[in-house]
């Protein structure tokens, strides 16, 4: 390692820790990445590899006029390395961008360690190092010790909410007779497997769902955490009304089996399913499945008999069940700017769902611009802010200016960005012109700080 600057110490081996340790090394900084794996696992790890995909394997829609995939889109133009791994190591998931999460996490690992000026260090940090650059990407898992110091240095107790991940099924054990490959409205490929529900089959599933016992929150608090309305546990769902589920993750609008005939005649209205259980594709080979939107907090016991009741999947495989942990971010408008520094410690930086922005995507772009900023205040540069107008600029403002008192975690969307010039009442056309704005604003940004940015490669209209 170039010891001609000191290293630069980045804490948490997740998406943003990743990133953010790739973007320092290339700026030319030695950096050390701490992961606590496999010398202490957290709850929700399987494996030894950075960057692991804990609940689904996808980073959400990939075209460009979705705000997930213009943020995609924004970090492929920036250089991201995570956003460059999941274009290679993509599955066939329709309209998203899913990975082999395998061969995903196995290559950032290798690549980061491969590359001269980055330690892999693998031991826990209990205590925010008191000199130099550092980051914090430790994520909604953040070990105890580390989380004390870190609530000792704020002044402040974290909030907290619950997430959860879907169960893995054995592809091969799910009964193709039954569920039919296809993408909703036939829109893209046909890449979700899907078990039809008619009404008695649904309200016999519910039932059993709502009957069903669930795990013990052994190390939670649940007196004060709340759930995340995206990853709401699918019992939690069902308990809230007979056709919720129905308008949500089973809704069966646009989904028709082909080989029961044209959806389009008259004479096959009925066949149309009452409710529908889709199944994303995990893996290259196509022989795991991931049941969408069924994050859940049953017992291990529980989960298999009643998710065995959906048809299709009586005799199903779990690889993996699904598992529930608790999330902890901090109070970031109270202690960030924009740059992603503390106010109380201008070299200290964090990123991830600790400051609060939720999910894969948001994760690498925090990661980027904390390690980019670490990196230029090792060369003693200023640190830069992205513009508002651009999905990852948006986000950051946003956890870094919102209402302190209800703060809650924010996924990349339209909403959180300023409004435009001409107020337009198609949702496609608005989302059109908000990509288009953003990365022409991100264009003129980056050439005025001197940047280069990569080609774009962007995603189909939706």
């Amino acid at each position: 390692m170039d010891s001609s600057l000191p290293p630069i110490h980045v804490i948490g081996g997740g998406l943003a820790g990743t990133e953010a340790t790739w973007q320092i090394a290339q700026a030319g900084v030695p950096v050390v990445l701490h992961e606590m794996r496999p010398q202490k696992q957290s709850p929700a790890h399987h494996s030894e590899d950075v960057a692991e995909l804990v609940c689904s394997n996808s980073f959400g829609a990939q075209a460009s006029d979705r705000a997930s995939g213009l943020l995609h889109e924004e970090l492929r133009r920036l250089g991201s390395l995570v956003i460059g791994k999941a274009d290679q190591h993509q599955v066939p998931a329709g309209g998203a961008l899913a990975v082999d999460r395998g061969r995903f996490s196995r290559d950032l690992t290798a690549t980061l360690e491969a590359h001269p000026l980055i330690e892999l260090r693998r031991q826990e940090v209990a205590r925010i190092p008191a000199d130099g650059v550092v980051v914090l990407t430790t994520g909604p898992l953040t070990s105890e010790a580390l989380a004390a110091d870190l609530q000792r240095f704020t002044g402040q107790a974290y909030l907290s909410f619950f997430d959860a991940a879907s169960p893995i099924v054995v592809g091969e054990t799910i009964d193709r007779t039954v569920a039919f490959m296809a993408s909703r409205y036939d829109q893209g490929e046909a890449a979700y497997l899907n078990c039809p529900m008619n009404r008695d089959q649904y309200l016999r599933f519910w039932t059993a769902l709502c009957q069903a016992e669930q795990a013990e929150l052994k190390d939670f608090e649940q007196e004060t955490a709340k759930f995340f309305e995206a990853c709401l546990p699918i019992e939690e769902m069902a308990r809230r009304g007979e056709d919720t589920m129905r308008y949500g993750p089973l809704k069966p609008v646009g989904l028709f089996d082909a080989r029961l005939g044209d959806f389009k005649d008259p004479a096959n209205r009925d066949k149309k399913p009452y409710a529908v259980v889709q199944l994303r594709q995990e893996d290259r080979q196509g022989e795991l499945w991931n049941m969408v939107g069924f994050q859940t907090n049953l017992r291990w016991g529980e989960q298999k008999r009643v998710f065995r009741l959906i048809p299709g999947l009586d005799k199903a495989e779990f690889v993996r069940m699904g598992v529930m942990h608790r999330n902890t971010f901090i109070n970031s408008p109270e202690l960030l700017h924009s740059t992603l520094q503390f106010k109380a410690r201008s070299t200290l930086l964090a990123a991830g769902q600790l400051v609060g922005t939720e999910g894969y995507t948001a994760a690498v772009a925090g990661g980027w611009l904390a390690g980019t900023n670490a990196a230029r205040l090792a060369w003693g540069r200023p640190p830069l802010a992205l513009p508002v107008t651009t999905m990852m600029g948006a986000l950051v403002d946003f956890i870094s200016a919102a209402e302190p008192k209800h703060f809650q975690p924010m996924p990349p969307n339209f909403g959180i960005l300023p409004a435009l010039p001409t107020k337009l009442r198609n949702k496609r056309e608005r989302y059109g012109q908000y990509r288009d704005r953003s990365l022409a604003d991100l264009q003129t940004w980056a050439r005025d700080q001197g940047l280069i940015l990569a080609p774009g490669s962007l995603g189909a209209i939706a």
